[in-house]
């Protein structure tokens, strides 16, 4: 064989050596970018690492400890509402009896004229026929109760302030006004029931400067100054009450927001959370003093509630209510683990105590006032609902008639415990909510990128399987 005939062409060579040369350059851009893609991706989780112990330490340094003027801390609360309170809530709140509230849908605003109007059909509330709710529900209740039937406390040891309540206390529904608030409850003509179930607390489309003007005649005219050194304890833990009731709704808006309305989807809006409420730490903190303060006030009634008659002429639900009212008010975990959520006798001491206790009761009866002014009729069922309740915990807490008799003992409205027990459902809701979202959320605030509130509604409405 000839050298011709063994040695390559010079175009082969060429070749050859221009397809090693190609494939070693192909090698090198591959390896570099399998170098910068570790490199980067070694960054990015270096600065998520960073950003999520960020996150979760500005949340633990915001959330731990005791929750102020409270007896228990933020874990214990956490822990408790998703073990114990939540569940028992979320199905006490669909029986019978605390499924159906009376009220009155229409009334007059004292204030300004009811110009509100919110733009959606969810807007309306869908009043029940007379046939559907509980017969025992259509009779009418006492009107109070004799003063031989109460039982003197003058043994108890504490001035104003009482922490426990009589304990054959349940005497029978009575229909007398809670001094807390505005409403006449004994104007049975102008009172329909509302089935709570079919007409939920969500978004409504009832916003803008109508909406504001609501929150801003609240907190002008009945919490002014709270940031004043001089401020007494009672006005703030009015402030914070109205607070942390303003975070729980605007949680209830967030967590059950229309989303599209063309498609009638509906899920959770986290932007709306954070903006509203997880990006102002004070605020998180007030719902978390509510949440403790009406919890206190229903293991306080404990006996009176256990007593209370929940009869629907339903005997299954009946019973069924019984039960669970049993174990929220007598539940060994929640006795264990936070047996006093608020200390109420700390509150109204000095000689100006029952003055101030009128002032204050005088400021929420003015609140629950504005609450008519609500120009969404689904905005005003909550409000006024939840407003009653909160008067109820009051009621229980500092006072039995509006006066500071301690001669007399706690009588309450059929009304009053169907709105308490649906406070504290709706505060247990918002709690759980904001413990289970905040982290997610502050971590996507921190890279203020619009896209990612997108993906992270869809990712977490694709895991509620939201249709």
């Amino acid at each position: 064989m000839s050298s011709k005939e063994t040695e390559p062409e010079t175009g082969e060579i060429d070749r050859s050596t221009a397809e090693v040369t190609r494939w070693r350059r192909q090698c090198t851009i591959a390896i570099a970018v399998v170098v910068i893609a570790v490199i980067i991706s070694a960054f990015t989780i270096s600065r998520d690492n960073a950003s999520a112990n960020k996150s979760c330490q500005c949340s633990d340094g915001k959330y731990t400890g005791m929750v102020e003027d409270c007896c228990c801390d933020y874990q214990t609360v956490d822990t408790l509402n998703a073990e114990v309170l939540h569940p028992i809530l979320q199905e006490l709140v669909t029986t019978p009896f605390f499924r159906y509230f009376k009220m009155k849908l229409w009334c007059d605003c004292p204030f300004w004229p009811d110009d509100g109007m919110c733009s959606l059909r969810d807007c309306s509330v869908c009043e029940c026929p007379e046939n559907e709710f509980p017969e025992p529900f259509k009779k009418p209740s006492r009107n109070g109760a004799s003063s031989d039937d109460f039982k003197c406390q003058m043994e108890k040891q504490e001035a104003f302030v009482d922490r426990t309540l009589d304990i054959k206390a349940f005497k029978g529904w009575v229909e007398n006004d809670n001094p807390w608030t505005s409403d006449d409850e004994t104007d049975n003509a102008e009172m329909t029931y509302v089935n709570l179930q079919l007409n939920p607390e969500r978004y409504t489309g009832y916003t803008g400067p109508l909406a504001r003007r609501i929150w801003d005649a609240v907190y002008d005219e009945n919490c002014p100054n709270y940031f004043s050194s001089g401020i007494c304890h009672e006005k703030k833990v009015l402030y914070k009450l109205i607070s942390g009731l303003h975070s729980s709704i605007s949680v209830h808006i967030a967590s059950d927001y229309l989303l599209d309305e063309t498609n009638n989807l509906w899920g959770h809006n986290l932007e709306i959370l954070h903006e509203r409420v997880l990006r102002h730490p004070e605020r998180v903190k007030n719902l978390y003093f509510t949440f403790l303060f009406v919890l206190r006030a229903v293991t306080k009634a404990a006996d009176y509630l256990d007593q209370a008659e929940y009869d629907t002429y339903n005997p299954a639900e009946d019973i069924k209510t019984k039960i669970l009212v049993k174990r929220l008010l007598y539940n060994p975990k929640l006795q264990s683990a936070c047996p006093l959520p608020f200390d109420e006798a700390k509150l109204w001491q000095g000689q100006s105590g029952p003055e101030l206790k009128q002032e204050i009761q005088k400021r929420f009866h003015n609140i629950s006032a504005i609450i008519d002014c609500v120009g969404c009729e689904k905005c005003r069922l909550w409000g006024k609902l939840q407003v009653l309740g909160m008067g109820t915990a009051l009621k229980i807490l500092f006072s039995v008639d509006g006066s500071n008799d301690i001669n007399q003992s706690l009588q309450l409205q059929r009304n009053e415990v169907i709105a308490l027990g649906n406070l504290l459902n709706r505060l247990s809701e918002s709690v759980k909510f904001v413990h289970e979202m905040s982290p997610a959320v502050e971590k996507m605030a921190k890279e203020r990128n619009p896209t990612y509130w997108s993906k992270i509604n869809n990712w977490f409405n694709d895991l509620k399987f939201i249709k």
